[in-house]
Parts: structure tokens; C-alpha cells; sequence
């Protein structure tokens, strides 16, 4: 059997009805795994999520929550304790854009909320059933401003490495205890929280510069990596934050 293979486990994706989130149910459920799939506006059927899950043979189930809501990730979380989580995929994320001397603090406390606290619950409640079977995957969506700071976006900078931070120290602890704790970076990828920048000439081109790919990502480029992270092929990998990036860390 390939050490790739997800045969009979079950993934949970928040944020999974569009891009990197989608990409990543599909991903799941190519290598074989059934898809619990969490988004705000996730729709009951029909939707492409769950099309493209079901495509591969496998079983989709679709959750609404709104991750700025703590009592809906509360409720989220006890709804699927009694589910065999085999990998949980931290993915859902939000933005807001303005100079940190105009960035209300009602933007930074969602951001925080969605971006951070929402995922240390999630991450809290399904791994301490994990750390009671004794096995376990959970990958968080970093950026590549958990290594930078970034530009007029204070608030998701700081979720972002903290985020990265959050990963090391539950690695730490559950490492021993057969949970695997990593991140996945996403270097500048074509969604829609990154619209802004390519709709501006002058910042799509100063980034285009700066890729030695010489291109923004797509969705389905983070496929590979969260499939190895949520495999037995990536065992022996605990508190990693790995960037998808076109080299863009490198230059």
C-alpha cells in the first residue's frame, strides 16, 4: 500500500467551498479520504465541494459554521466529537486591508477570531479525541506572512505567525502521543483574498518580479502537500511550516 494512501479515513476542511479549501477536499479525497466539509455559506447540496468530493468515490458531509461566531465553532466542535477525525485541515481564513494606523479594532478581533482563536478550538477539541486513539493529523493554513509582515494587513500578519507559532507548540506536546502538527504556507495564490493585489498593476507586477516561478499559484498547487501531511509518508514530520511558494521565500 502507498504510504500516500488515505483509504478509510475521514478529513475535516474548514473553509472548503472555494479555492484552497476546495482544492484541498479534493485532494483528501483523491488519495482516498471521506470529506466533512466546513464553510460559512456551504451549501446543504449541489455544492461544487461536494461534487467534486463524491467524484472520487468518496462520501461528502457538509457543515455551515461562521468561525467569527466562538458559540458556532463551540457548537461545530461538539457536533463533530463523536466523529472519527482522522485528519482536521485548519484552512479557513479571512482578510481585512488597511494601514495598520487606520485598522479598526473591529477589524483586527474578527481577523484574530477566524484567523487564530477559531483554529486553536478546533484544533484543541479534535486532537484531544486524536490523543485519546492515539493517531492524528492536523494541518493549519499559514502564509507566507507567518514569516513576513506584509503591507496594510496588521491584523492578518499577526494571525498568520501566530498561527505558525501555534503549530510548534502543539507539536511539541502531541508529537509523542502520535498527532501530527503542521502547517502548510501558501505563497501568493490566485483566490479570491488575494483579487486586490492582482487587480493592482503595479503590486501584481512587484510580485510577479519576486516568484522565480514567474507565476501566481493555483489551488490545486497545495494538493501534494496536504495529502503527504495528512499520510503516513509524513510520520516523522511534526511543528513544520511548509511553504508552496514558487521560491518566493528564497529570493
Amino acid at each position: 500500500m502507498s504510504p500516500f494512501d488515505l483509504t478509510g479515513r475521514l478529513g475535516v476542511v474548514t473553509g472548503c467551498r472555494r479555492g484552497i479549501g476546495l482544492a484541498m477536499a479534493e485532494a483528501l479525497a483523491a488519495a482516498g479520504a471521506d470529506v466533512i466539509g466546513v464553510s460559512a455559506a456551504l451549501e446543504d447540496t449541489g455544492s461544487e465541494v461536494a461534487r467534486r468530493v463524491t467524484a472520487h468515490g468518496r462520501s461528502f458531509t457538509p457543515y455551515r459554521a461562521d468561525l467569527a461566531d466562538r458559540s458556532a465553532v463551540r457548537d461545530l466542535a461538539a457536533r463533530l466529537r463523536d466523529r472519527p477525525v482522522d485528519i482536521l485541515v485548519n484552512n479557513a481564513g479571512t482578510i481585512r486591508r488597511a494601514p495598520a494606523a487606520e485598522h479598526t479594532d473591529e477589524d483586527w478581533d474578527h481577523v484574530l477570531e477566524v484567523d487564530l482563536s477559531a483554529q486553536f478550538v478546533l484544533a484543541r477539541e479534535l486532537g484531544r479525541a486524536m490523543l485519546e486513539r492515539g493517531a492524528g493529523r492536523i494541518i493549519f493554513t499559514a502564509s507566507m506572512l507567518s514569516f513576513q509582515g506584509g503591507v496594510t494587513v496588521p491584523g492578518y500578519a499577526a494571525a498568520k505567525s501566530g498561527l505558525a507559532g501555534l503549530t510548534r507548540a502543539l507539536a511539541n506536546e502531541w508529537a509523542g502521543r502520535g498527532v501530527n502538527v503542521n502547517a502548510i504556507a501558501p505563497g501568493y495564490i490566485a483566490t479570491d483574498n488575494t483579487r486586490a493585489l492582482r487587480d493592482n498593476p503595479e503590486r501584481n507586477r512587484s510580485i510577479l518580479e519576486r516568484i522565480p516561478a514567474g507565476r501566481w499559484g493555483n489551488p490545486d498547487d497545495l494538493a501534494g502537500v496536504v495529502v503527504f501531511l495528512a499520510s503516513d509518508a509524513a510520520r516523522y514530520v511534526h511543528g513544520t511550516v511548509i511553504p508552496v511558494d514558487g521560491g518566493w521565500l528564497a529570493r
